[in-house]
């Protein structure tokens, strides 16, 4: 009895009995902690303390936490670029100093974005400019974050064409380059034509001509340039391009972008079959390998394909000599069995190439001159004259003869290389 009683007054002592061990008591709870109103929208959004049951679980979590990600169309990602194109234009019209009009400006442009459809999408996107030409940029345009975004961004890119030609061309790439090729044309190279009015004013022809020009051969560019802009009809040439330049880095590609398509029988029939105009260089890699002492000497005109495929398609043929381009890059040297493994035929050596690095490359200013004679028709031939290797080699060396004639000719009449 006295013990119990002891026992009293110790626990009174130390105040309040206190809870059962593992039962907390939580009846002070509701002094401590200040009420808290949740209305019945946000309350599903909230999730329980403490373990639930999976199927509660699922009800308490946020709508869309856990579903399964939609795959996004490409109308849809386009849509969403656009979104953020016309948003960006809207802040760099603010950021160069439009004021309260461009502030203005921004506001709309976000309103009018729609939520959904590619097709209104497209309607309420800005129209994307064209990029500006090299050199037509200036200081003001250069210090604005807008000049870059026309000429690098998806402005830029959207200036090439959605769908190039079966051999690369690309008519937008080659535009933007359509100024620096006519200043070769008429004020570096100060390029002569010579009986433009050969060429027909449609349907296909096929142009065979000398090749040179060193490790660069314009040639085939100064001759596209020249039908472009002498021709009445401004035709459009595609040029046969040697193997070796598509085994270098990006020159295949751009070559192609610019115009030119890869030399084999294959794709010269499926350009003449579209009734184009085609030039062919014959004398291939020998040509432009020439070493200086043998300038303006015809190589061998390989098997005669040329004539062959001529023969095959009842296509004309127009000899052409082009004079002037044997000095812009004249070859000394050549080095061969160092390059064979990477895929080129030589390494040029001339007065400034290695000596002067990338810029020994920067062809010589000297004056052009390109002669056409007067086409050469095969009509007379049967199909089966393609197959007579004889006849195909004779009338290779009748056409290689005339352009030879060509060449003297107009090098018995040329004063200085310079000024012609």
């Amino acid at each position: 009895m006295a013990t119990e009683q002891g026992r009293e007054r110790k626990g009174a002592a130390n105040g309040p009995s206190a809870p059962a061990r593992g039962r907390p008591d939580l009846s002070g709870a509701t002094q401590l902690m200040p009420s808290i109103d949740v209305e019945e929208e946000e309350a599903r959004y909230l999730a329980p303390i403490g373990p639930t049951e999976p199927s509660e679980a699922r009800k308490t979590q946020p709508p869309g936490l856990h579903a399964p990600a939609m795959p996004v169309t490409a109308e849809e990602l386009e849509r969403q670029i656009r979104e953020l194109e016309a948003r960006l234009k809207s802040i760099l019209a603010v950021d160069r100093g439009q004021g309260a009009g461009g502030a203005a400006a921004l506001e709309p442009t976000a309103a009018r974005i729609p939520l959904g459809g590619a097709g209104a999408a497209a309607s309420a996107a800005p129209a994307s400019e064209p990029p500006l030409p090299p050199g037509s940029g200036t200081a003001r345009d250069v210090l604005s974050t807008d000049f870059y975004l026309r000429q690098w961004g998806r402005a830029g890119l959207r200036s090439r064409s959605e769908e190039v030609d079966e051999f690369g061309f690309d008519p937008k790439y080659e535009a933007r380059y359509k100024v620096l090729f006519d200043f070769l044309y008429r004020h570096y190279f100060r390029v002569d034509l010579e009986g433009v009015e050969h060429i027909p004013r449609e349907g296909r022809c096929l142009v065979v001509s000398n090749h040179s020009g060193g490790p660069i051969p314009y040639d085939g560019l100064m001759l596209r340039t020249a039908v472009r802009r002498e021709h009445p009809a401004q035709r459009e040439l595609r040029w046969l391009a040697e193997d070796f330049v598509y085994y270098l880095p990006f020159a295949g590609t751009i070559m192609n972008r610019l115009g030119a398509v890869r030399a084999c029988q294959e794709n010269a029939e499926r350009l003449l079959a579209g009734g184009r105009l085609v030039a062919v260089f014959p004398e291939g890699v020998k040509g432009i390998g020439k070493l200086y002492k043998d300038r303006y000497r015809l190589q061998r005109f390989g098997r005669g394909g040329f004539i062959r495929l001529c023969l095959r398609t009842r296509t004309p043929l127009i000899p052409c000599a082009i004079v002037g381009a044997e000095e812009t890059n004249p070859l000394l040297y050549r080095v061969e069995h160092v390059t064979r493994a990477l895929g080129i035929p030589y390494l040029p050596i001339t007065p400034t190439f290695p000596a002067l690095g990338p810029l020994g490359l920067v062809p010589a200013p000297t004056k052009w001159k390109i002669r056409l004679a007067e086409p050469v028709h095969f009509d007379a031939y049967g199909p089966e004259a393609a197959d007579d290797q004889l006849l195909v080699r004779r009338l290779a060396e009748r056409v290689r003869a005339t352009i030879q004639g060509l060449i003297d000719e107009t090098l018995a009449t040329r004063k200085s290389i310079w000024f012609g």
